[in-house]
């Protein structure tokens, strides 16, 4: 099964406003160096949260 990760650690982002609206500091309270593991499942279920306006948007954009 094929999972996103997404690490603060790798988002070009990282200690910018854009966190405070980011969907992974939105839905889990986590230590800033935690990683947040989100199954297919899950990833569908946000983004249909997201879709319908209940989430925002995911902010994370990746070191290149």
């Amino acid at each position: 099964m094929k999972t996103l990760s997404i690490s603060c650690d790798d988002c070009v982002m990282v200690s910018t406003q854009a966190c405070d609206g980011c969907v992974v500091s939105f839905i889990c309270d986590r230590e800033p160096d935690d990683a947040v593991i989100v199954d297919a499942a899950q990833e569908r279920a946000l983004r249909a949260l997201g879709a319908v306006g209940l989430l925002p948007p995911l902010l994370h954009q990746a070191c290149s």
